[in-house]
């Protein structure tokens, strides 16, 4: 098992951080751009989502909960500030620092919190196994739609495929 302390990385736990990196923020992409399919490949067949009292259960149910969740949302952005993972053979852990950002009907809604997970590796693939989410804080504020000199002429993104990171990298777009 790979402690939880300073130590040196051989190349193999080197190169699961990395991957599960990479999980955690396929995982943001997926919920703010609404791609349900990369989603669901991201956690495995058993796993278990456990948003509190918005949602507890299968991770086939959360992805089918999630879509009508995020019609109600004009805007969402949910960014990884510091993760921390203890990776043991083919599972691992992880806290993972998060803030989500949820813009809707003239209000911003603003949670920070963590995401503790569980992972495992299958056929050389790291995928959630459970995933928890702890809150830290809240804030809930009026937002003004005026952009001013800062945003004139900035594109705004979308939570579908028709925003710009689709529309612009051909290697983004989705395959739904």
């Amino acid at each position: 098992m790979t402690p939880l302390g300073p130590h040196a990385l051989d190349l193999p736990e080197a190169l699961a951080q990395l991957e599960l990196q990479r999980l955690a923020w396929l995982y943001c992409h997926a919920v703010d751009r609404g791609d349900m399919a990369l989603l669901r490949s991201l956690y495995t067949d058993d796993a278990i989502d456990d948003h509190g009292g918005m949602f507890r259960g299968t991770a086939d149910e959360y992805v089918a909960w999630l879509p009508a969740m995020l019609a109600a949302l004009d805007a969402t952005r949910h960014t990884i500030d510091s993760m921390l993972f203890v990776v043991d053979g083919d599972r691992a852990q992880g806290e993972l620092v998060n803030t989500a950002y949820h813009r809707t009907g003239g209000q911003e809604v603003i949670v920070r919190g963590r995401y503790l997970d569980s992972y495992s590796r299958r056929d050389g693939v790291w995928r959630i196994r459970h995933r928890s989410l702890v809150m830290d804080a809240f804030e809930q504020r009026t937002t003004s739609e005026a952009v001013g000199f800062i945003g004139k002429g900035v594109e705004w993104g979308t939570p579908d495929s028709s925003d710009p990171v689709h529309t612009r990298l051909d290697l983004f777009r989705r395959q739904d």
